[in-house]
């Protein structure tokens, strides 16, 4: 026993591993639905049977078929079709929306479709009431193309005019264990009931698994929506899903059925404005991001995201735009007058747009059609704007699982997300309470758009709130929607306020001038230091010719005085000689020294 997978409970030693493995024992037969699958952790009970039941028009025959057709064309699964309600001809040519060609899957003995009538005589129960003759019937059509799945639509055609429950819970049961015993998976529709899931109000105790269909209307919206009331022997998602019946049959997208294991791309690409690019680490957003524009109305939100569309366009992508306020020629003509024409991106095909309003359907519909557009375009850059349109097409809480699964399903392509977000503003304050509550928490880049009102002027002021996984700007810019396309500039930053529009105009103006009375001050002080220096130099020169002049007097003089001096000595020493001659001489030939010649 692996002890990684061991766990210790008193003295009873559980092993984690082996229970794991025992969840897994229960097979699952795909139904090939997108999104039921995911939150039935891979299809019905195999070999057991489902119960479906809902309203007149949930969608019940629906999902019968599709588990069928798919099984048989997908999953190599063939199957029987048992209809109580329509014919052969009528199922083959509802099934032929969807692509599907009935006759064609008969002949290939995929399919088996069956109608069995059933007159309101024969329900009168004349003996004991039993149902051989459609176990023989249904038996036979098993057997002739080795049929794994069943589709049984629906049982109040058999059981509606049976009084006694206690024959008819027989019944239902005994029907549930022949199929059981035969190994097909089958599926069972059944109408709801008044205050119960079906009719009967039994159906859904024999059975394995049970599914509840919904079709509501909530202010004038129209929405399916699907729940798993039980499932015997595996964990199942358990909300109610919404799902839409559109022509490739129904489809299911639930929120808690996504798991967000999408890889997390490190490319880079251009906003489309150079100075916000610049904002953001000098390359833009992430490729394969989200990015949430939010603003007042008038703030330049939709240029914004149509300088995205024409960068994209020119690194020779596509973009999608979904409008959901203005015509696509309405927009083209719009972003001429800021210096971006987007007619010829249409022309080539890297832009396409793709508008619709709101209200013109429900959440479901909208999510399915622009999942459908995205999938049909392959586009690298999808424009939505705006997100808060979807508000009047159900709830807060709708609108977000539904823009959640939008956003889930992008990223999964790796495809970048442009959001746009009508966000009021409250005395001047942005009031970001709408777009808070649906997506701002999901997206990877959000930037606000201020309107700015002083001095009787509006300007529009760009700051970024937040993106992940880099280092952005947290100055503010002003955004000017100028002839030659989107520029951000500096606000002025004076003392306790910042200045945009003409203010800042003015007020750099007046920096201006008051920079060059200071260089003009100072290049007259620079002059006035070089003229000091010049004359200090003058007088420093003028004194040492002085100093020099003055040295060399005083070198004359002392030439003068040593050759006084040396005219001295020459004279003293001259008259010296005179007299040593002019002494007279002594009686022995010598100088006499005194009278007496002592």
């Amino acid at each position: 026993m692996s002890s990684a997978n061991t766990r210790r409970i008193g003295n009873q030693a559980i092993n984690l591993g082996a229970r794991l493995d025992r969840r897994r024992v229960l097979e699952k037969a795909p139904t090939g639905i997108v999104g039921l699958d995911a939150i039935t952790g891979g299809g019905f009970p195999k070999g057991r049977p489902t119960l479906i039941c809902g309203g007149a028009g949930s969608g019940k025959t629906l999902l019968g078929m599709l588990f069928l057709v798919r099984g048989a064309v997908q999953y190599g699964e063939p199957g029987v079709y048992v209809s109580f309600e329509e014919t052969a001809q009528e199922l083959t040519q509802n099934v032929a929306s969807l692509g599907y060609d009935l006759n064609k899957l008969t002949a290939q003995k995929k399919i088996i479709l069956d109608h069995v009538v059933v007159e309101r005589l024969e329900l009168q129960p004349a003996g004991e009431y039993d149902l051989e003759g459609l176990f023989i019937r249904l038996g036979n059509a098993i057997d002739a193309i080795g049929a794994k799945r069943v589709v049984l639509d629906t049982l109040e055609m058999l059981f509606s005019a049976l009084p006694n429950p206690t024959l008819l819970r027989a019944e239902l049961g005994r029907l549930f264990r022949w199929l059981k015993a035969k190994g097909v998976t089958a599926v069972v529709t059944a109408e709801r009931g008044d205050g119960r899931l079906t009719r009967q109000g039994l159906e859904e105790y024999v059975a394995d698994c049970v599914i509840v269909l919904d079709h509501r209307v909530a202010d004038q919206v129209s929405t399916h929506r699907l729940r798993i009331v039980k499932y015997r022997g595996t964990a199942h998602g358990t909300n109610e899903y919404p799902f839409l019946i559109g022509r490739d049959g129904l489809t299911l997208l639930p929120v808690t059925g996504i798991q967000p294991a999408y890889a997390a791309s490190t490319g880079r690409i251009s906003t489309g404005v150079e100075r916000l690019d610049a904002m953001l680490e000098g390359r833009g957003y992430y490729r394969g991001s989200t990015v949430l524009i939010s603003g007042s109305a008038g703030c330049g939100k939709t240029s914004l995201g149509a300088a995205f569309a024409e960068a994209t366009c020119r690194r020779g992508e596509r973009a999608l735009f979904f409008a959901m306020e203005e015509s696509e020629d309405q927009i083209v003509r719009n972003m001429r007058s800021i210096g971006m024409d987007l007619a010829p991106w249409v022309r080539k095909g890297r832009l396409r747009f793709h508008v619709s309003r709101p209200a013109l359907f429900g959440l479901e519909a909208h999510l399915m059609a622009m999942l459908d557009t995205v999938i049909a375009a392959r586009p690298s850059v999808v424009i939505l704007d705006p997100v808060t349109n979807f508000l009047s097409a159900g709830t807060k809480g709708d609108a977000s699982a539904m823009l959640v699964r939008l956003i889930d399903f992008l990223k999964e392509q790796q495809i970048t997300a442009f959001f746009t977000d009508l966000s009021p503003e409250q005395d001047g304050e942005y009031s970001g309470r709408q777009s808070e509550s649906v997506i701002t928490s999901m997206v990877d880049t959000w930037i606000l758009l201020r309107n700015l009102e002083t001095n009787g002027e509006r300007t529009r002021g760009l700051y970024i709130i937040k993106s992940r996984g880099m280092a952005h700007s947290n100055q503010i810019r002003e955004m000017l929607l100028t002839d030659s396309g989107i520029q951000l500039v500096d606000v002025y930053v004076g003392v306790g306020a910042a200045l945009t529009g003409s203010a800042r105009v003015i007020a750099e103006a007046r920096e201006r001038a008051e920079e060059v009375v200071r260089a003009r001050s100072v290049t007259q002080k620079r002059s006035e230091i070089k003229r000091n220096r010049a004359a200090l130099e003058a007088q420093i020169a003028a004194l040492r010719a002085e100093v020099r002049a003055q040295e060399d007097a005083l070198t004359d003089v002392g030439a003068v005085q040593a050759g006084l001096e040396q005219a001295g000595r020459d004279e003293r020493a001259g008259i010296g000689l005179m007299r040593i001659a002019a002494a007279p001489r002594n009686s022995n030939g010598g100088r006499g020294t005194g009278r007496n010649g002592k």
